[in-house]
């Protein structure tokens, strides 16, 4: 199955799609007016304001001086989709102190649909932060969090992802082929964690290690920060220690629950 092109033997309604691509644009762009949302999908401006003001009286999109942008009603639907999850409402505290104990920024992150998802982070004292919010979803390979859960997943399930979102790069260091990428990943298994090496941002170094249940993958916990802090001899001596026991207690923590 494609994951960006499910077979659903065409059960799909075209509005409600539309309607989606329009808060996607919204999404990537922030405010805007009728015309830059009419461009973008190349739709009349008459079928975007239709869509625009339809979103509007459902509560999801605002309109104000400046134009139109996404309401604060998908912060509360994100909310509770975040609640949902197994891991988050254990992890959260875990997250806090792995973040605390190390000065750097501690994040949990789960794969949905190929992609990795942060849903929730937490910034130590000395963090540098790296634009990635929560709620960010991206390429798996580039980002340690990913590689770790990656790592976890069946190999058809891994081809699967690479079929539909491919091998985009984001800096020289990104893997960017299939062999490197199963390569990576059967490191990561023998060493038991995930390193992103200036693979997603320039500078910026980050460990992972899987979150298990009941040995399946649920999501994986990260610390990321500047590659000068990041250095292999505190991984190995420092973080990766504490990354390992925040995320054994949570593991602990949800197979008691």
């Amino acid at each position: 199955m494609n994951l960006n092109d499910p077979d659903d033997g065409g059960k799909r309604v075209a509005a409600v799609q539309r309607a989606f691509e329009v808060v996607d644009v919204l999404r990537d762009a922030g405010t805007v007016r009728i015309k830059d949302v009419a461009g973008a999908l190349d739709i009349p401006t008459s079928t975007a304001h239709v869509h625009l003001k339809t979103l509007e009286s459902a509560g999801y999109v605002v309109q104000d001086a400046d134009g139109y942008r996404l309401g604060l009603q998908f912060l509360r639907d994100g909310a509770v989709a975040r609640s949902e999850l197994r891991a988050y409402s254990t992890a959260r505290t875990e997250i806090d102190n792995l973040a605390e104990g190390t000065g750097e920024v501690a994040n949990l992150g789960v794969e949905e649909n190929g992609q990795r998802v942060i849903v929730y982070q937490s910034e130590g004292s000395e963090a540098v932060y790296d634009n990635a919010l929560v709620g960010e979803y991206t390429n798996m390979h580039w980002t340690a969090l990913g590689k770790a859960i990656l790592a976890e997943l069946s190999e058809a399930y891994v081809e699967e992802i690479v079929d539909s979102y491919g091998l985009p790069t984001a800096t020289e260091n990104t893997i960017d082929t299939p062999e490197a990428l199963f390569e990576e990943l059967s490191t990561i298994r023998e060493r038991g964690f995930a390193l992103e090496d200036e693979e997603r941002r320039t500078g910026i170094r980050s460990i992972a290690v899987p979150l298990k249940v009941e040995d399946r993958v649920v999501g994986a916990v990260s610390l990321s920060g500047p590659k000068e802090r990041f250095d292999d001899d505190r991984i190995e001596a420092e973080l990766l220690p504490a990354l390992k026991d925040r995320t054994n207690v949570v593991e602990v923590k949800i197979a008691y629950e």
